[in-house]
């Protein structure tokens, strides 16, 4: 039977460490770096170099989030998502309480099950994190008024905030792959903070493939390539088809790396 409390507490003692809620501000805090550098920075003239995007949050505060989640998909998001999920097994036997978790009627397929939710929950707080702090350091900072969508049409604010709202869960449905890597590299080792670089620097190196045209063959299966489909929310109508070709291609790593895990876990001596 499955175990609600179980999930209730994996997910109390994430969001109850101050290493997460230190890298949930981290990341809140990329919006607000970007908003105020575009403020200190406005009438001083543009030499039409940077993103399309930045340029775009003078003329409207909602762009904030968007520009800062692009900002951050490269780098800040992978890093923190890797920390989590890297802990997820790894953390557990390095403290020396993983033999005791499975000793509870839980069982180590429930077990693995419930720290993959954990680490997705975070995956999903980390990108509405930007999004939340951009949005309010947007509105303190800039005009709000109707999107201007890349298709040149506009849509009213609340339309732009759901679209804000979109383009978050994209980037979390985005991140669940490389959670799913990091929940089975965490079953390969006791030491966290290898499973932890190991995730991230799996993500950094997808990063790099996908860059490479002479592969160009390969990028449609790279857990990446799909990681700035955000754009396409941004389109009137959407493209929902890059969300659902999103949520495919993340959908099997999660099947993939999560029967890894299973694999893994199911058999490996516990002996911490």
């Amino acid at each position: 039977m499955w175990r609600a409390d179980l999930l209730g507490s994996e997910l109390s003692v994430l969001f109850r460490r101050r290493r997460t809620w230190a890298m949930l501000i981290a990341l809140a805090a990329v919006p607000v770096l970007v908003a105020v550098a575009v403020r200190i920075s406005e009438g001083r003239g543009n030499d039409g170099r940077g993103p399309a995007l930045i340029g775009a949050i003078a003329g409207n505060g909602l762009f904030v989030g968007v520009a800062s989640l692009v900002l951050a998909i490269p780098l800040f998001l992978p890093l923190t998502i890797g920390v989590v999920a890297g802990d997820t097994i790894a953390g557990e036997a390095s403290q020396g309480t993983l033999r005791y978790l499975l000793v509870v009627p839980a069982g180590r397929t429930r077990l693995l099950v419930v720290k993959f939710l954990g680490a997705a929950a975070f995956a999903i707080a980390a990108p509405l994190a930007i999004v939340l702090a951009g949005t309010l350091i947007g509105w303190a900072l800039f005009p709000i008024g109707p999107v201007t969508l890349l298709s040149g049409d506009q849509v009213p604010v609340a339309e732009g905030l759901l679209r804000l709202l979109l383009i978050g869960l994209y980037v979390a449905v985005a991140m669940l792959g490389m959670t799913a890597i990091g929940l089975f590299v965490s079953t390969v080792t006791d030491v966290p903070v290898g499973a932890m670089a190991a995730t991230v620097v799996v993500a950094v190196a997808s990063e790099v493939l996908d860059q490479l045209p002479q592969i160009a063959w390969l990028h449609p299966w790279l857990f990446t390539d799909s990681w700035l489909g955000l754009i396409d929310l941004l389109r009137q109508p959407p493209l929902w088809s890059t969300f659902g070709t999103n949520a495919l291609l993340q959908g099997a790593y999660v099947l993939v790396f999560g029967a890894l895990a299973y694999g893994r876990f199911t058999t490996r001596d516990v002996l911490s």
